[in-house]
């Protein structure tokens, strides 16, 4: 069954249109849908508030998947994050339900929806090729690129010794080009994206409220309870970061709190050059009366079209219009 998955900007609703087309579903007939998470964050444990993560009971029922499977202490790592979710997506079509993945990070969708492969890491191979670019430079090992695998040469500069460093050690492990390994705009599923578009004014006020709300539900008291057992990942999260700087004397309250707005701010103007990037997502205003009925004519749609052409299908022409390139517009 086609898997549906809600995407876009922070504070655009994706958590609350996931709910209500689930509830949709169900009205029409279908098995009742299960939804996946794709938000990084909210695989974490105890990181509820500043995750805007919908508490249990809000739920209406809906199973979720990777919402509090780590630990905050834990490093999050999409590679697992791909294996555990996908196998998810085979229990859930197994009983014959829809999976619903709903989630802001976009390596994370990518990782669970695209053909994406990981390659392994080999401690050994990769500290020999860093003493060769302390020893011979960058330059040299970005020359050597060029020769193994001009297309990733051409995309990684010369002075980005990491990213050199790294390509150099997938095409030692893999034997193949770095570029091979690269994640393709391609389904391994058929599956359809719907993002969530939102004037970026009206944006920047959902933020806004969004860190009002936190505050006002606790999150300086969550950060407090989990600042001995953030791990790195965890404490670099959006509300997380900020907060911990003002327990540990860096900023004022009133700092923090407009420091969190202003991350989130930017939270959501990278998601939406994310996304905006990729030519299958089905843009839908966030304001929209109407969002999930029109949100359930572009499943219809997909539903009935073939993998391939939902493969390379352009982005959706809402109500006849042209399509909306500028996002946040």
């Amino acid at each position: 069954m086609l898997i549906v998955a809600v995407v876009g900007p922070t504070a655009t609703g994706k958590s609350d249109l996931a709910l209500d087309l689930a509830h949709a579903m169900l009205a029409r007939g279908e098995v009742l849908p299960e939804i996946v998470n794709a938000d990084a964050y909210q695989l974490y444990r105890r990181m509820d508030i500043g995750t805007a993560k919908v508490p249990p009971a809000q739920r209406r029922g809906m199973v979720h998947h990777q919402v509090d499977v780590i630990d905050p202490s834990e490093d999050a790592s999409v590679a697992r994050y791909q294996e555990s979710a996908r196998a998810d997506l085979d229990a859930i079509a197994a009983r014959g339900a829809r999976a619903l993945v709903a989630g802001g990070s976009g390596l994370y969708v990518r990782a669970l929806l695209d053909d994406m492969v990981f390659p392994g890491t080999d401690p050994a191979v990769r500290a020999a090729i860093e003493v060769r670019a302390d020893l011979e430079g960058a330059r040299a090992l970005h020359d050597e690129l060029a020769r193994l695998d001009p297309v990733a040469a051409a995309s990684i500069g010369p002075r980005n010794t990491r990213r050199i460093v790294r390509a150099l050690e997938v095409i030692e492990i893999s034997g193949q080009p770095y570029t091979a390994t690269l994640p393709r705009q391609e389904y391994v599923r058929p599956a359809v994206q719907i993002g969530l578009d939102c004037d970026r004014e009206l944006l920047d006020q959902r933020v806004e409220d969004r860190v009002d709300r936190m505050w006002e539900l606790g999150l300086v008291e969550e950060v407090r309870s989990l600042a001995d057992v953030l791990g790195t990942t965890a404490s670099r999260a959006v509300g997380y970061r900020e907060v911990l700087e003002m327990l540990a004397g860096e900023s004022t309250e009133d700092e923090a709190r407009a420091s969190v707005a202003a991350s989130t701010r930017r939270l959501a103007r990278k998601q939406m050059g994310w996304f905006g990037r990729d030519p299958r997502v089905h843009w839908l205003d966030a304001r929209a009366d109407d969002l999930v009925d029109r949100a359930l004519a572009v499943i219809d749609e997909a539903q009935a079209a073939t993998v391939g052409d939902e493969n390379t299908r352009p982005a959706h022409q809402d109500d006849g219009g042209p399509v909306r390139r500028r996002l946040g517009a």
